[in-house]
């Protein structure tokens, strides 16, 4: 992996972490989702890259290395949107394929309707598309449900803030790699759903936390928790 070069491009007033590698024509653009950074996607770009393809990875903004704004709180999907079309106008990339994960497939989705001139194609894992129209999902959701309490302005914030912040990653990871979804009863946070014993899940190494860890403690989760549970 130290083959990946890390640049930092200020844009929009911010300046924005992005994981390169390889070269040509063919770029394309991957975007992680939550608790996660640009490292999710380390062997993929590798592959890619040396498959012929140019490999972009950014952190969003106050994710990772790159910038948090002034006002994580009013931090929408459309910043989101905004940053990635200016990442690739300051490298001067004009088309991508863009693939993404998680959450990340909002702003995948958001940049190929709203730019369809910039995307040559686009590949989402784990969430559907949702077509943009007022989304009343989140009213059939159990009240214990994670994003059902994340959603609610300073609750995660108490609840993350117990641990520090790789114990939070650590908790996450274990909790969405079980196969029943995770809720919490009336009187419990979903950070008390983890028992303390319970290993890491096989294919996330404790490096893995480590670096993990080690970025959000740098940028809090205070725009990870605007972006996308209250954008």
């Amino acid at each position: 992996m130290d083959q990946i070069q890390h640049n930092f491009i200020t844009v929009r007033g911010l300046k924005f972490h992005v994981a390169d590698l390889g070269e040509g024509s063919n770029v394309v653009l991957f975007l992680h989702g939550f608790p996660e950074i640009w490292y999710s996607w380390r062997y993929q770009m590798v592959a890619l890259a040396n498959a012929g393809f140019r490999t972009l990875a950014p952190d969003y903004r106050g994710y990772g290395l790159s910038d948090i704004p002034p006002e994580p709180e009013k931090t929408t999907f459309a910043d989101l949107v905004a940053d990635l079309v200016a990442i690739l106008d300051h490298l001067g990339i004009n088309k991508v394929f863009v693939v993404a994960k998680d959450f990340g497939v909002r702003p995948a989705y958001l940049l190929t309707l709203l730019h369809p001139h910039r995307v040559s194609c686009v590949v989402t894992l784990g969430v559907p598309h949702v077509p943009l129209e007022p989304r009343k999902y989140r009213e059939s959701l159990p009240e214990g449900f994670y994003i059902s309490r994340w959603n609610e302005p300073g609750r995660a914030e108490a609840d993350f803030g117990r641990f520090d912040a790789k114990t939070v990653v650590r908790n996450i990871y274990i909790l969405f790699s079980r196969s029943e979804i995770p809720i919490a009863d009336e009187k419990q946070e979903v950070m008390d759903m983890v028992d303390a014993s319970v290993p890491l899940p096989p294919w996330f190494t404790e490096e893995d936390l480590a670096t993990y860890g080690a970025l959000y403690e740098k940028s809090g989760f205070k725009t990870a928790l605007q972006v996308p549970y209250r954008s």
